[in-house]
């Protein structure tokens, strides 16, 4: 029973494929295709900044890139995004500050949906922003998920479990 409740809460978090998030009338995609940029970094070199203001949403096409983040006086290595992931909802959705900042671990190319298109489509089509808002909502669901299990882990390695 457990086991059940668990996969369907897995299942309801999973996430959804690009081209069903992205999915619009015929016109509005075109828009979004005719300014999608195509950005090519090399290892080492930064896609953006922490703090610095979203340009985009950005769709990982190849490569490794690592997430990064400073706290305080501490730098945390979060995690890789790799081909297909959407990058940087939370920028593009909300404040249009970066929370983080996302750097090329190996050669990597990106698509850039530029802001100024984005919102253009989010008023002509707003199916578009809630689907995005949605997928932030599992994003943030798997990333709590996740810490919930490193935090077992971490207590069981300790010798006791807490949930």
């Amino acid at each position: 029973m457990q086991r059940e409740a668990k996969s369907r809460r897995i299942e309801v978090v999973r996430a959804h494929p690009v081209a069903e998030l992205l999915e619009c009338p015929q016109e509005t995609g075109q828009l979004l295709k005719s300014s999608a940029q195509n950005l090519s970094f090399h290892a080492g070199e930064v896609v953006f900044l922490q703090s610095g203001i979203c340009r985009g949403l950005y769709l990982v096409r190849s490569g490794k890139l690592m997430r990064s983040a400073c706290r305080r006086e501490f730098s945390l290595a979060l995690a890789q995004a790799r081909a297909g992931d959407l990058v940087e909802l939370a920028a593009a959705l909300g404040d249009g500050r970066h929370a983080y900042t996302l750097a090329a671990q190996t050669a990597s190319s990106v698509l850039m949906l530029p802001i100024e298109t984005l919102n253009q489509v989010f008023q002509s089509y707003p199916p578009l922003r809630m689907r995005l808002l949605e997928e932030l909502a599992r994003e943030v669901s798997r990333a709590y998920n996740a810490c919930r299990l490193d935090r077992v882990v971490v207590s069981q390695q300790r010798g006791r479990r807490v949930a």
